[in-house]
């Protein structure tokens, strides 16, 4: 086959361009440039900078396949860093690698691989698309600790049949470093990304002061009965479920408290005690179906953070409204524009943002 392969330049997309070439197919990389060449060639530790871009070139040279570079610069910042912003402004806390699947990398590269006339697009991404009775399924990776399943629930029907994860099996990520040693491919031991990609050193608020100035002015910080405790600068800082970061409003006399609530049109940050955090029937939006929409309540496994293990849970889907309604079996704590994804096991049903908690469930 002719096989488009996303290459960020870092050790997981470099062995599937590898392994792929192996095997015998028509192998095209590609890279995209989200960033400015300047300000891009001193980051590193993040995917898509300007040492990956070179780093990408080297194994391409190497397997001695194609490699183009596509400019995304700016359908990147209003799609993904835009939004980022966006988000926070409106008290939410946002997942900008999912926002950058579902836009910049799947969209664009999928309509690049097909003008190239090839028949798939392969990631280095720890999933696995597994062949099922009515067409291909997402799964969760073999490797729990590297599955990443939760950040490709918005990877469309047509998209997920078009695209191979070869990794998805693997036990480990030693085992991948080993083949890409045997390959002799230079990035063998290069670091894993880690921080969001641009968003040096973690430092989000910059990044949300420069796009959403309204999101970094100062405020109050008061306690669910009314009192001000404290103050804030800006809410781009806090998220649900927070109790870092709080200053002197961390306690109410030895009574540990944390963010129940942001509210952006007062820029308030609400704080109370672990009991009163959102544990809730959470209200989902923007919903990736990979199923048909259940039209009767489905009990399902979820999750509402990355890195957390799916619980279980009771889910009810309002077509009309677009509209999905989770009830954890648990006590689950939500926080507005982080993903919830639903799950059959190890596989992948769909999922969408939470948008807000409609209300209490019984606590542990």
């Amino acid at each position: 086959m002719r096989i488009l392969v996303a290459m960020s330049g870092g050790v997981d997309s470099s062995v599937v361009a590898g392994l792929l070439r192996e095997q015998g197919h028509d192998v095209i990389g590609a890279t995209l440039q989200l960033y400015d060449h300047g300000a891009a060639t001193a980051r590193r530790g993040a995917c898509c900078a300007g040492q990956d871009i070179h780093d990408a070139r080297r194994v391409a040279d190497r397997l001695d396949i194609p490699h183009y570079v596509l400019d995304r610069e700016s359908r990147f910042r209003d799609a993904v860093v835009q939004d980022f912003a966006d988000s926070y402004a409106r008290g939410e806390t946002p997942i900008p690698c999912i926002r950058c699947n579902q836009t910049v990398k799947f969209h664009d590269l999928v309509g690049l691989a097909r003008d190239l006339g090839a028949e798939a697009m392969a990631t280095g991404h720890y999933v696995r698309r597994v062949e099922g009775p009515a067409g291909p399924e997402l799964h969760r990776a073999a490797d729990p600790q590297r599955d990443q399943s939760y950040f490709l629930f918005a990877t469309t029907p047509e998209q997920l049949a078009f695209s191979r994860f070869p990794l998805g099996d693997y036990p480990d990520k030693a085992a991948v470093r080993a083949v890409a040693a045997r390959l002799g491919l230079a990035v063998a031991e290069k670091p894993d990304s880690q921080d969001i990609c641009f968003v040096p050193q973690g430092r989000y608020h910059d990044v949300v002061a420069k796009h959403r100035p309204d999101a970094a002015e100062a405020g109050e910080i008061v306690h669910l009965d009314g009192r001000v405790l404290g103050r804030h600068q800006g809410i781009a800082r806090y998220t649900v479920g927070q109790g870092r970061g709080l200053g002197q409003a961390s306690r109410d006399g030895a009574e540990p408290l944390y963010v129940t609530g942001v509210e952006a049109g007062t820029r308030r940050v609400v704080v109370g005690p672990r009991q009163a955090l959102p544990r809730a029937v959470v209200e989902v939006g923007e919903m990736n179906w990979l199923v048909p929409p259940p039209a009767t309540p489905l009990r399902c496994q979820v999750k509402l953070r990355a890195r957390e293990m799916p619980r279980d849970a009771e889910v009810a889907w309002d077509a009309a409204a677009g509209l999905l309604r989770v009830t954890p079996a648990e006590v689950a704590i939500a926080a507005p524009g982080q993903a919830c994804v639903l799950y059959d096991g190890d596989r992948v049903l769909g999922g969408g943002f939470m948008r807000r908690a409609l209300g209490a469930v019984a606590a542990a």
